[in-house]
Parts: C-alpha cells; structure tokens; sequence
C-alpha cells in the first residue's frame, strides 16, 4: 500500500487521554499563575548559595525523572553540584546522599508513588526535600521542607498535561535557586500556553501526516541532546504506554554506538534540534541517517515537516514545546492501530508497588 494513501481512523482515538492533551494550555496558564516563592524555598535557596548544601540530588520515577533534565543542566551551569538519579536507585543503592549536606528535589505527579513513600522511610529529615507534584495533600508534601505545585488538575493515564506543568515549575524553581528575579521567570514563561494551544489547534492535520510517515515502521527512536533529554526519554516512555508500541530514547552521541546500525526502511529516528550548542551534530546525525537509508525528521524551528516545527521560544519554554510532537505521535500510532491512544490495560495511574 502506498503510504501516501493512508487515511487514519480519528475517531478510534477518542478519549480522555486526548482530552488531557487539549487541556494542556489550560493547565500551563494556571500553573503559571500559581508561581510564588515561600518563605522555606527562599530559605533552602539561601543556604544553596551560601554553599550550605554540597550536592543536588533530583530524582523521580518515569517522565517525572526525564523532566529533570533541563535543571539539572541549569543547576551545573550556575555551578553547584547536581545530579540526577532515579528514585528507585536512590533509596536503595545510594541512600550515603541522605545527608543534611544534600538538597533533595522530588518530583512525583501523585505524590505517593511507592518510591516516593519509601524515600521518606530512608531519609528520615535527614537532607532537605523540595517536592514538585501535582497532589498537595500527599506523602511527598508532607515529608518535603518545600514544595511547589502544578496545577494540571487530574489526569487519566499516560502522562502529558501533568509532565508539561513539571517542567514549568521545575524552570521556576531553577530560576529561584540560581538567585533570578521570579518577575522574569515568568515573564519568561508567558508565552508557553499560548504556544501550546496554537500547536494542538492543527492536531488533526499533524496526525494525518504523521501517520503517512509512521505507516509500517517497526522501530522508533527519539534522538536528541542536553535539555531535549527530557523528550526523548519522556516520549519514548509514553509511546509504549500509550501505544503498545516498542520505542527507545537516547542521546544523539548513544544512536551513533549500536543502533544506527539498525537503519533501514522500517525504522524511524526523531531527531531533536535543542540548542544552538549542538545542533549542528544533531543536524549532521539527521544528515547521516537519511544518506545511510533510514527514515528520519527533525523537531526544531526549521523542521521540514508541519507537525515537527516548534516554534523557537528560547531555553526556558523549548522543553515543554518539544514534547507536543511526540503526543501527536502517540496519537497517530493508535490510529494505525485502530485503538484508543493512552487506554491503560495492564498499568495504573499510581505505582504502588516498587
């Protein structure tokens, strides 16, 4: 069949999972009105930068440890020690960090994950923990010495509205810690729903294209460097999840060791721009995989493809911007499929056992 001729089902897909991604504006604009300091982050801030704290530890489970990517980078190039560490290995191979010399950062959609409710058990008060969810009455909450908000409201799987509010005030919260004015954190910040929404205006248009390029694969991979991490692993997770539907995420450098000898008619690379520091070598990567016979495309500014061009907003809004290609993905595939995008039938939304 010619791929060309391929007319996705739309109205297969249909659900509350879709739903959620039309609600992202929505849920940007209010958690990017909820943005305030307190009084115990300004606290933990100063202590930061008074060298109180010899390490950041940033941990999470799924796409609430991918979004940590962009902080991370930020927190090294402000120059404290950070570093990302999943909150399963953190609790119970590296629990030496539980010390009142480290600043925790704990990111959790609900709150009360099974890892989330036993890093309360190891640490003890020990270190300080800054939470990030979206369930203020949780576990995390109630151990945490900080906490911030994401105001996404609920959620019915996978993870899309919940993970682009993470990113926001995971961006806010940088900002504090690295001693920025919050007024132009968020001003910064502004444009995010907007953007968002003037993307999801044209999501059928995205996924019929999409699923013109997606006809037949068997292999999909996400690409990319620095902040973009976060959407390579964020969509590689949520297309299994949503799709049944083997995909992998690595960095640029990582494809080029193993699996660009993969490269064929029927595997796809999606390959992410980021910023200006390396693009050119994810632009050369793009360049290669195409000359060695494989399918890919680009997500940036300039991408040649309508439903991967993103919209160049800066740093601060780039990473919640990246991740709406992959939803269109997502939804594309369960077209193809002819199944509901993001209907769990195995998982649950909370993970309660480790």
């Amino acid at each position: 069949m010619n791929p060309d001729l391929v007319v996705p089902d739309l109205r297969i897909i249909g659900g509350n999972y879709l739903e959620d991604i039309f609600d992202e504006p929505r849920a940007l604009q209010a958690t990017l009105e909820s943005l305030e300091t307190s009084q115990p982050l300004t606290d933990l801030s100063h202590r930061l930068a008074e060298e109180k704290f010899h390490r950041v530890v940033l941990t999470g489970m799924g796409s609430s440890f991918h979004a940590l990517h962009p902080l991370n980078l930020q927190l090294i190039s402000h120059g404290f020690t950070a570093l990302m560490v999943e909150t399963s290995e953190l609790i119970h191979h590296k629990s030496r960090f539980f010390d009142p010399k480290t600043l925790i950062i704990a990111v959790s959609q609900s709150g009360q994950s099974a890892e989330m409710i036993r890093l309360a058990e190891v640490n003890r008060k020990r270190s300080a923990v800054i939470a990030v969810t979206n369930t203020p009455q949780s576990p995390l909450v109630e151990h945490s010495t900080a906490a911030l908000f994401t105001q996404a409201g609920s959620e019915f799987s996978v993870s899309c509205k919940t993970y682009v509010t993470a990113l926001m005030v995971l961006k806010f919260l940088g900002d504090i810690l690295c001693q920025r004015d919050p007024k132009q954190s968020r001003r910064e910040l502004k444009s995010a729903p907007t953007s968002a929404g003037e993307y999801l205006r044209r999501w059928k248009d995205h996924v019929e294209v999409l699923a013109k390029k997606l006809h037949r694969i068997r292999h999909l991979f996400f690409v990319g460097r620095g902040a973009s991490l976060a959407a390579v692993g964020t969509g590689a997770l949520i297309v299994k999840e949503s799709d049944h539907f083997h995909a992998e995420g690595m960095s640029s450098a990582a494809f080029r060791h193993g699996p660009f000898e993969m490269l064929s008619e029927d595997t796809f690379v999606v390959v992410f721009s980021g910023d200006e520091k390396t693009r050119d070598l994810n632009r050369r990567l793009l360049a290669d995989i195409q000359q060695g016979g494989g399918r890919a495309e680009f997500i940036g500014e300039n991408s040649s493809l309508e439903p991967f061009r993103v919209e160049d907003h800066g740093d601060s809004i780039r990473p919640i911007l990246e991740i709406l290609p992959v939803q269109m993905i997502t939804i594309a595939l369960a077209a193809l499929a002819n199944r509901e995008a993001g209907k769990f039938e195995r998982a649950a939304k909370i993970t309660t056992t480790e």
